[in-house]
């Protein structure tokens, strides 16, 4: 295994947030994962690439996104993964529907 160090940065509470949530949607399981990710791309001219792929948020009630994450559970689905199916579904159903 090759040798570890650790990176510690303060960053604002509002880049967290951002950084946290495509950690999600990437469904890189640490931080560390993500932060090795962004680097490697950075310094080994982009073998790792995240920009084929786009973060889509939205806020949603508390109620609702407690009933997914429940739904999410009993499926043993990801969100990412349910979230891209509910959409090709639908853009299919669309297209179908022309």
């Amino acid at each position: 295994m090759e040798g570890k160090k650790n990176l510690c940065a303060m960053i604002s509470t509002e880049l967290h947030a951002k950084i946290m949530a495509e950690k999600e949607q990437l469904e890189l399981n640490t931080l560390a994962e993500y932060v090795e990710r962004i680097f490697t791309e950075h310094f080994e001219g982009g073998q790792i690439s995240m920009k084929a792929e786009r973060t889509l948020a939205v806020q949603i009630p508390a109620e609702l996104f407690e009933r997914l994450k429940e739904y999410l559970a009993a499926r043993n689905l990801k969100q990412k993964q349910f979230l891209i199916q509910l959409i090709e579904n639908a853009l299919d159903g669309e297209t179908k529907a022309e």
